[in-house]
């Protein structure tokens, strides 16, 4: 049963290699053909990602002082 594993995981890693070249390849291909979407993308992203935390935060910090009491 050992040589079955030590395939399967030698099949693994070498899919996972070139899977990564491909997706690689990809990402080059696709960068300029975006023109500047991907900036804008990235700020409105990280944008709702801190209101998000921040209600997160809020929300948490509501729930403590009320179960203090």
């Amino acid at each position: 049963m050992g040589i079955f594993t030590k395939r399967n995981a030698l099949v693994g890693w070498a899919t996972l290699g070139i899977g990564k070249r491909v997706a690689k390849r990809k990402a080059k291909r696709m960068a300029p053909s975006m023109g500047g979407k991907g900036a804008k993308a990235g700020a409105a992203g990280g944008a709702a990602a801190a209101l998000a935390g921040l209600m997160f935060w809020r929300k948490r910090r509501k729930g403590n002082d009320s179960a203090a009491e």
